[in-house]
């Protein structure tokens, strides 16, 4: 990859890139849809990310060239970076701009980009061009960051700069990202614990529905609401700032507070989904991938039934994946209403997996999805870094 990478770098610019660097795109393995209610999501690196190629000029310009997008752009060192339309190399602007108004000293680069992440799967594609390009810049330059500083630099510029109002999961994902490892954080604190996750006979599905997701962003600021308003009923008797400041058993003794069905079974979701990333860290720490599958399903049909973000697409894909024996567990990963689903396969069996689950899901919704095989990989780094751990 990267000697072909290299070749492409100087068909382009006339000359060999000095530096190559790597960031991954994350999927969230447990823990969903509670981030925002101060509780615990367990994410890791996936094997598919983002490259850069670097090369410093003398010209004092940023140009910025992808092998997946058309757009190119030429930028003055000292221009007034400004989010332009809705083109991809945003983000690496944005980061560029954050290091100036940070009175960091850069100098101009050809930088060329290239992705193996499907765009729009939910992959984190996004987060992975602002790590890489934050992790680069503060190489190149020693900038003096460190790896959390570029966490949160990366963040604000999806808020601020990009306009995207997420949280930090993503972007700490792709940086702190271990091999075999995934990260159990705590979104609030952004204290972590990497947990043992040794897949052996099993690799990550990952099952792109091809579905836009068009209802997850309306729907996602219409959860939040509800379980604020499940909050506040709650605070009538107890003394929490989330809903993941209590367990199960403390939400059965008090749920009664809450006297809408619906937002009752939103916080119902909430709380037994922070429990199953606590059961999910153990089951995994001692290699138990027959209880973490089972875990996989409970969260799959919670998102499902309590807090109704699924749909018949993510749907199709898990009740599959249930009548496979080659499959350990399945759930919907990410906001919903589309997006992708991941399952743990045998690696052996993965090929035949994908044939029959992508027939099923064709037959069913008159398309086909995407599936690709992943392992859970390393955060961002020097690529020859990347490779050698």
């Amino acid at each position: 990859m990267k000697a072909d990478l290299q070749q492409e770098f100087v068909k382009l610019y006339g000359k060999e890139a000095t530096d190559t660097y790597f960031s991954p795109g994350r999927v969230n393995l447990i823990g969903e849809h509670i981030d925002y209610n101060g509780g615990l999501v367990m994410p890791c690196a996936i094997t598919f990310g983002s490259y850069l190629l670097i090369s410093p000029n003398n010209d004092n310009v940023f140009r910025f060239k992808s092998l997946n997008f058309s757009e190119q752009a030429e930028v003055p060192l000292n221009a007034d970076h400004k989010k332009t339309g809705e083109v991809w190399y945003n983000y690496p602007v944005g980061v560029i701009a954050h290091f100036q108004n940070d009175g960091k000293d850069l100098q101009g680069l050809d930088m060329l980009f290239y992705g193996d992440i499907p765009i729009g799967s939910g992959l984190s594609s996004s987060a992975s061009i602002e790590v890489v390009t934050a992790f680069a810049l503060n190489d190149l330059f020693n900038a003096g960051y460190s790896k959390l500083d570029l966490v949160k630099l990366s963040q604000a510029v999806e808020n601020k700069f990009i306009g995207v109002n997420c949280g930090i999961m993503d972007q700490f994902a792709v940086a702190f990202g271990e091999k075999d490892k995934a990260l159990m954080l705590n979104c609030d604190t952004l204290e972590y614990q990497a947990v043992d996750s040794n897949l052996g006979d099993y690799l990550l599905a990952i099952i792109n529905t091809n579905k836009p997701r068009k209802l997850a962003e309306s729907k996602y600021n219409e959860r939040v609401q509800e379980c604020q308003t499940a909050l506040a009923a709650l605070k009538q008797e107890l003394d929490i700032n989330y809903l993941c400041d209590i367990d199960s058993e403390t939400f059965d003794k008090h749920k009664h507070l809450i006297t809408d069905a619906v937002v009752q079974g939103r916080a119902k979701h909430v709380v037994e989904e922070n429990d199953r990333v606590k059961l999910a860290a153990k089951a995994l720490s001692n290699n138990n991938l027959a209880e973490f599958g089972r875990l996989m399903y409970a969260s799959h049909q919670s998102l499902r039934d309590l807090y109704e973000v699924s749909g018949i697409e993510l749907d199709t894909v898990v009740d599959y994946a249930k009548t496979n024996p080659n499959v350990a567990g399945a759930r919907m990963t990410g906001a919903g209403f589309g997006g992708c689903a991941i399952a743990l396969v045998k690696k052996e069996s993965f090929d035949k997996f994908s044939e029959e689950v992508s027939a099923h899901y064709t037959s069913k919704i008159g398309y086909a999805p995407s599936v690709y095989a992943s392992l859970i990989g390393n955060g961002v780094g020097v690529l020859n870094e990347v490779v050698k751990s």
